[in-house]
C-alpha cells in the first residue's frame, strides 16, 4: 500500500506523551498513529457494513414460522383458563 506524508499538529504535552508511549512499545510515533487510525477506519467500516446488512434484513422481513397465515384469533390468544 502506498503511503503519503501528512502534517499533524498536537499540543506539546500530548506529543511528548505519544513519543514516550511509542518508545515504550518499540515503535515510532508515525507507526503508532498509523495503526490507531487504521483500526478506527476498520471499526467504522465494519459498523457501516453491519448496519446496512441489518437494515436490508429488516426490509426483507423474517419468517416467524406461521408461513404467512394466522391460525388463531385474538380471543383464543387471550382466553383465560
Amino acid at each position: 500500500m502506498e503511503t503519503r506524508n501528512i502534517t499533524l499538529s498536537l499540543p506539546e504535552e500530548v506529543l511528548r506523551e505519544v513519543k514516550v508511549l511509542a518508545a515504550r512499545r518499540g515503535t515510532s510515533v508515525s507507526a503508532l498513529l498509523a495503526a490507531a487510525l487504521t483500526e478506527l477506519v476498520e471499526r467504522e467500516s465494519g459498523y457501516a457494513a453491519a448496519r446496512e446488512k441489518s437494515l436490508a434484513t429488516l426490509d426483507r422481513g423474517m419468517s416467524l414460522g406461521a408461513c404467512g397465515e394466522i391460525g388463531w384469533s385474538r380471543d383464543e390468544l387471550h382466553e383465560r383458563v
